[in-house]
């Protein structure tokens, strides 16, 4: 498993910085067991703005700072081969540093310069070849509790099993992960989003109790039973739906076929938070059922329901991304995918639809529809229960894909603008603007869909007629 040839590559593109400075880190983790190396840390004795200046002027790289308060500068770009991150020793000394660190197989060292030599003062090295996740100290995760989220992370990404010890101490230190920084929190937690096989790396955050501390409310939904067309309880539905959203912007093409192109476009576009839509999308999965324990209901006749779920369920999702310090962007987008993921499977009972009805629904979902359109999918595809029949799961693919080849149709055909614009309209119908310009507005939208209006004229005989059938209030 160790190749320390590749950790000694590592060195060359650091050789400005000479004495005084070591590799640390995941970088050498990594590196020794033979994985691509996406960045490096660099821990200096001396002034960490100097070092980085030295690195900058030698590959022609950008560098900016990361923190006033520990003086960490940042470097990318240039000739450099990853990114590099240089920071001062904690504590002032290399073995001081390296104790502070969380688990033994990031705790190794190598200087820069000197002896081709790994400095290990924590095991970390058996640790790698025997597999396995340790902590360098037993209040490793407690001093820190987001440590907590990097230790799932890593074991699922290392494949390695996690020592029992720390994970007796991952459950003492993860309730307090409610009470870690935000921020610091959500950079790891997208990291988990982010993983090829989330589904997975969550499972072992739940089980030392990281779940339960990070969205007590999914905890909730444990062992809450569903309805006859459900085949899992809440929480494991949830988890399959997410697995669901992974596959599916894996290969799209399974589902929506000669569209697919449109849908992997949309999902690799970038979002917010350095998230594409595809793994925000992942967040709103992990979430829009998160209100279903808090909304659960039986009728007298004996029948689940959990009416409103999906409204309470948005303001729950609002209230984490706050929690977590999230940008507006990307907390909008979740907030929006759960509030509106249960609408189209609303509407396979009301087939056929026309152009007009498939674009309120487009509306509705705007500005994400292929995301709510990929959620949908990957909602119904988890819900297989007894009850459920196959014509019921193929009636809901078949709108899914319905609805998105008319959001391509009426893509290629904006924008779509009424001929007579709003100060037009109420100027020929003598009507002060208010809300009811808006709603005719969409109905001229609706109208031009189907064919019916085109031009000036029609435009105004149709604004007429509307006007007729909504009179003003007295």
């Amino acid at each position: 498993m160790i190749a320390p040839e590749a950790a000694l590559a590592l060195r060359e593109p650091l050789a400005p910085l000479a004495g005084g400075a070591w590799i640390v880190g995941g970088c050498l983790r990594d590196a020794l067991t033979g994985r691509i190396v996406g960045d490096v840390d660099v821990v200096v004795t001396g002034d960490p703005e100097a070092a980085a200046k030295a690195i900058s002027r030698a590959h022609g790289a950008s560098r900016f700072q990361l923190s006033r308060d520990f003086g960490a500068w940042r470097l990318t770009g240039g000739t450099l081969p990853w990114q590099v991150d240089v920071m001062p020793l904690l504590g002032g000394t290399l073995d001081e540093d390296l104790s502070r660190r969380d688990f033994t197989v990031n705790a190794l060292a190598m200087p820069v310069a000197g002896e081709d030599v790994i400095i290990d003062r924590c095991g970390g090295l058996a640790d790698l070849e025997a597999g396995r996740i340790a902590l360098v100290s037993p209040s490793a995760l407690l001093d820190d509790p987001v440590r907590v989220l990097r230790l799932a992370r890593i074991a699922h990404q290392m494949g390695f099993a996690v020592d029992p010890a720390a994970r007796d101490a991952a459950r003492v230190a993860a309730p307090a992960i409610r009470d870690a920084p935000g921020e610091r929190v959500m950079d790891e937690f997208s990291r988990i989003i982010c993983a090829d096989d989330p589904v997975a790396v969550l499972d072992l955050f739940d089980n030392v109790g990281g779940l339960a501390a990070l969205v007590p409310e999914l905890d909730d939904c444990r062992g809450v039973d569903q309805s006859e067309y459900h085949h899992l309880d809440v929480l494991g539905h949830t988890m399959e739906v997410l697995a669901n959203v992974v596959a599916i912007e894996r290969d799209p093409s399974e589902i929506f076929r000669g569209d697919a192109d449109v849908v992997a476009a949309s999902l690799s576009e970038p979002l917010a938070d350095g998230l594409t839509r595809g793994q925000a999308l992942r967040i709103t999965a992990l979430l829009h059922d998160m209100a279903k324990a808090a909304t659960r209901g039986v009728t007298p006749e004996g029948r689940v329901t959990f009416i409103g779920h999906d409204q309470m369920g948005a303001d729950m999702a609002d209230g984490l991304m706050r929690h977590l310090r999230t940008s507006n962007r990307l907390r909008d987008f979740v907030v929006h995918g759960v509030r509106q993921h249960l609408v189209l499977g609303f509407m396979v009972h009301r087939q056929p639809l026309s152009l007009a009805q498939q674009d309120r629904y487009l509306r509705r979902v705007a500005p994400d529809p292929v995301e709510a359109i990929v959620l949908s999918v990957a909602d119904r595809l988890a819900t297989d229960g007894p009850r459920t029949t196959p014509i019921q799961i193929t009636k809901h693919l078949a709108l899914a894909r319905e609805l998105l080849s008319a959001h391509i149709a009426i893509e290629a055909r904006e924008p779509i603008r009424s001929p007579l614009d709003g100060a037009e309209l109420a100027q020929i119908l003598a009507r002060a603007p208010g809300p009811w310009l808006a709603e005719m507005l969409i109905a001229i939208r609706e109208e031009q869909l189907m064919g019916r209006i085109s031009d000036r004229a029609g435009t105004e005989r149709f604004a007429r007629a509307w006007d007729e059938a909504h009179p003003a209030a007295p």
